[in-house]
């Protein structure tokens, strides 16, 4: 096949799985798709069971980075007034979004309402943030953060930006932003559509999200 014409017909098939990528995004993925396998490792997969398909696979070893990533950042939170790395998350939202209502940070978190209730709960209590009534609706509290807040937020930076390197330093740049191409609209669609499958039954989920895709 001519040159030309194979690079075109590449980045078709690129546009139509990834419609929101550039050039940029589409090299990165044309030179990926094209590396030669890396040589194959003595030591497991992944711990535990190997599921059978690719996507379970996949989700398992997006699970078990997960898991690493939560313990280590705990780990470097240690003496920061942080207890978990979800309050972390909590007190960057609040920061982004200044003085927001207690549910859109529970659910940008991906929280369960009572259990981000409960967390904001104990935050408020260790003087990181503080609520005040919405005038909008008074039905509703906003939050924002305290100086003690701010404060923790200035020492915790540093380190969970030291331990998402230390945990993706052995990963190219190039390597870095195909995973982001390759996975974050699914981040994207899952997040909007969880607070109305909460709840439902998985079948019913299943059948609205897979429509058309069997």
């Amino acid at each position: 096949m001519n040159k030309t014409v194979a690079l075109v017909k590449a980045w078709g098939e690129f546009e139509e799985n990834h419609p929101d990528g550039d050039l940029e995004d589409f090299c990165r993925h044309y030179l990926a798709s094209r590396r030669p396998p890396a040589k194959e490792q003595k030591s497991p997969l992944v711990g535990g069971v190997v599921p059978p398909v690719a996507d379970g696979l996949l989700l398992k070893i997006i699970g078990r980075i997960h898991k690493l990533n939560f313990s280590y950042a705990n780990l470097a939170l240690k003496g920061t007034d942080l207890n978990q790395i979800e309050e972390f998350g909590i007190l960057l939202t609040i920061k982004q979004e200044k003085n927001p209502r207690k549910t859109e940070v529970i659910y940008a978190n991906l929280f369960e309402l009572s259990s981000g209730t409960d967390m904001l709960g104990r935050m408020i209590k260790r003087g990181l943030i503080r609520e005040y009534d919405d005038v909008e609706d008074k039905r509703s509290k906003r939050i924002e953060l305290t100086a003690k807040g701010e404060k923790v937020i200035a020492m915790s930076f540093p380190r969970v930006r030291k331990m998402a390197m230390m945990m993706l330093h052995d990963l190219t740049e190039d390597d870095k932003q195909l995973c982001i191409q390759l996975l974050k609209n699914i981040e994207i669609k899952f997040s909007a559509l969880w607070p109305k499958h909460r709840g439902r039954p998985f079948e019913e989920v299943f059948e609205e999200v897979m429509e058309g895709k069997e």
